[in-house]
């Protein structure tokens, strides 16, 4: 873990020397964020190894947060240059109700889809064993009730773009952009992040290979 540590530090050190005085406070955000992520991720594997199944609610403070998506979210606001202002960072540490949805969003139907898998080879509690243990309930009851809170951040999500807002659509659009991953990634119950095949190869190769038409 030391390498790989060291490395996200000498690319936050590149970038802040890149970054005008002005703008030197982005890398500071990024930091703190991965320190944030680093400290849930310990958490989580605390509770593997204790075999600790917590509340929804517990788990949700940390899980939210190994979403990544606030993480990810400063880090590519860092290169939006003046658009992104000390305010909008400021905004993303806040935790508004739009990052908040799309953590919920990405969280859940990940859990939703990958955590029989992930439980056969050795892994924390997810929401579905947390929601069947703290109410007693069957795997399809948890999941009807995980489904139906992502329904709630969606509306949230869609909220938070429709209403007028300090922060610019360009850069809310990113975050838009995360929730709609994460549907992408989980959708239908199918985890293919984590068993890449043709879809997302394909989407892959539109991104990075094939050259766009003119």
């Amino acid at each position: 873990m030391k390498p790989c540590y060291q490395a996200l530090l000498d690319a936050y050190k590149e970038i802040e020397e890149k970054e005008n005085e002005e703008r030197s406070y982005c890398v500071h955000y990024a930091k703190e964020a991965m320190k944030s992520a680093v400290r849930a991720y310990h958490n989580e594997s605390k509770w593997f190894h204790r075999e600790y199944v917590p509340t929804v609610e517990e788990y949700l403070s940390v899980a939210l947060v190994t979403s990544d998506v606030t993480l990810f979210t400063i880090i590519s606001f860092v290169g939006m240059g003046r658009m992104a202002t000390k305010e909008v960072f400021d905004w993303v540490w806040n935790d508004p109700k739009i990052m908040k949805a799309t953590s919920t969003i990405i969280r859940l139907m990940d859990d939703m889809a990958s955590h029989e898998f992930e439980q056969q080879r050795g892994h924390a509690a997810s929401s579905v064993e947390c929601y069947m243990k703290q109410h007693g309930v069957s795997e399809q009851h948890a999941y009807q009730e995980l489904n139906k809170q992502v329904e709630n951040a969606w509306k949230d999500v869609n909220q938070g773009c429709l209403r007028p807002t300090a922060i610019p659509m360009h850069l809310l659009t990113r975050v838009l952009n995360f929730a709609r991953a994460g549907d992408f990634m989980y959708g239908g119950g199918k985890d293919i992040f984590t068993n890449v095949g043709e879809v997302m190869n394909d989407n892959i190769a539109s991104l990075f290979v094939h050259h766009v038409p003119i």
